[in-house]
């Protein structure tokens, strides 16, 4: 189990990153646990439960990095960074799920941060998302995170540039200089100025 990405949330929960075999029962009960409109929001349609048994495997042993919100030991959200080999475009693809009773408390951005997050560990230099046209909630999180999305044949599909989040990280900050510091400065570079303007002249040489 892969404590690494433990963090606090605002929400009463933690985040971390599930291992891929053991904790498979993990995702699948929470994605069996969606209420219908949350399920078809996830899934861009109505799947039944057998589908989603068999997508948590097929996550289980592809490479997908899932990792998820617990409370109380229950997974209740879950961002999954699905690799590169499976997409036609060879882009990786994410998704993200919350259940209801886990909404409106920064869990959806939490799980944001992380997956772009490992997503800069793994190199990689952009991410594809695809979400429902109804999932108003989802369409607004992947826009604050910087994803560029257009309408298709009833889905969102768009597209997070991180070569550009790289760029546009904060510059170190420059420490301000004081009127005193600055002054003494000054005194300072004169000094070593007319020191070596003395010592080219032959002043100031032991007899």
């Amino acid at each position: 189990m892969n404590h690494d990405s433990i963090s606090s949330t605002s929400a009463r929960g933690t985040v971390r990153t599930l291992s891929q075999q053991e904790e498979l029962p993990l995702l699948r009960d929470h994605l069996l646990r969606l209420d219908r409109t949350s399920r078809h929001d996830r899934f861009h349609g109505f799947i039944d439960d057998s589908f989603i048994r068999r997508y948590a495997e097929r996550c289980a042993n592809d490479g997908t990095v899932i990792i998820a919100y617990f409370e109380d030991g229950v997974v209740r959200g879950a961002a999954e960074l699905h690799p590169p080999e499976q997409s036609p475009d060879a882009q990786p693809e994410i998704a993200f799920s919350v259940e209801r009773s886990a909404r409106r408390k920064g869990v959806g951005s939490t799980l944001f941060r992380k997956l772009i997050a490992e997503a800069h560990a793994k190199g990689y230099t952009g991410l594809r998302i695809t979400t429902g046209a109804q999932n108003d909630a989802m369409r607004a999180l992947a826009t604050k995170f910087g994803a560029q999305l257009t309408f298709r044949h009833g889905e969102s599909t768009g597209s997070i540039d991180l070569t550009e989040q790289r760029q546009s990280e904060p510059a170190p900050a420059i420490v301000p200089v004081t009127p005193v510091a600055a002054a003494r400065a000054l005194v300072d570079m004169n000094r070593a100025y007319w020191r070596m303007v003395m010592q080219m002249s032959g002043w100031g040489r032991a007899a």
